[in-house]
């Protein structure tokens, strides 16, 4: 029986491409690569129409590897998806081999499960929750250049939920630390699978109450409001950032016609 194989180099996912000129996944009845004796072959919950799905990783970089992020762009979204997942449970298997109670080995339970050999303790894969925000005022919104990014784009004010506060909470306690505003009417907006390794981001749209930027120096490089005439770059499309910027334009064009067709 023929089944999908997400195969991984590091960050790299292994890409088979049709004749057409487009890319899946390799399908079919064994390993498209060789797998070494203690390679890890891991099951992982079959696909919608029922294909059964593999992963494992392999230590030699392979011709037909892509960047994760860039196979958003070459592959259809629910093949996408599941390689994301195939990504966390790789580095969730990789960062468990050992039970942090006795130090014992860990072996697979359930598909998504370990339980120590020893003491028997479970574990599961865990995931990073973070907000992430568009902060409006009037026809301004807040973008950020956050000093980890890679190349010179705008983003988002972002963070990581602490424990023992709400989402929301957490959304206003990151506006305040990061840029010095105050902000109200937090409204949720999506969430989106973030497998950079192992997150899930959770997207927002809040209203600016008070304060002038003042910037947390250790995460933010720079900041400003920008309205949608002199925006600077914005994140890629695969990314819950750019997705509710598009909102907010897309909504911004929707009230600009409205209004025209109002007056005629």
């Amino acid at each position: 029986m023929k089944k999908y194989y997400f195969v991984f180099c590091k960050d790299e996912l292994l890409l088979e491409q049709r004749p057409d000129g487009t890319f899946t996944i390799p399908l079919c009845e064994e390993p498209p690569t060789e797998v070494k004796p203690w390679t890890h072959l891991m099951p992982i919950t079959p696909m919608d129409d029922g294909t059964e799905v593999v992963t494992y990783r392999i230590d030699a970089p392979h011709p037909e590897t892509v960047p994760l992020r860039q196979s958003y762009y070459k592959l259809p979204r629910e093949l996408y998806l599941k390689a994301g997942k195939c990504q966390e449970l790789l580095y969730w298997d990789q960062n468990t081999k050992f039970c942090g109670v006795c130090g014992s080995p860990m072996r697979m339970d359930t598909a998504i499960s370990k339980k120590c050999t020893e003491c028997g303790k479970e574990i599961w894969p865990q995931l990073a929750t973070a907000v992430i925000v568009l902060i409006h005022r009037g026809d301004e919104v807040l973008l950020v250049r956050a000093k980890n990014f890679r190349t010179d784009f705008y983003g988002l004010v972002a963070g990581f939920v602490e424990t023992g506060e709400t989402l929301e909470e957490a959304v206003a306690r990151e506006a305040l630390e990061e840029t010095g505003v105050t902000i109200t009417n937090i409204r949720y907006f999506g969430s989106q699978p973030w497998p950079y390794p192992c997150g899930l981001m959770v997207g927002f749209h809040a209203d600016y109450v008070s304060g002038e930027l003042h910037l947390q120096q250790s995460e933010i490089a720079r900041a400003g409001w920008f309205r949608r005439d002199n925006l600077p770059t914005i994140p890629e499309k695969l990314s819950i950032a750019r997705m509710l910027i598009d909102d907010w334009l897309e909504n911004f064009s929707s009230v600009f016609l409205g209004n025209i067709i109002k007056k005629q």
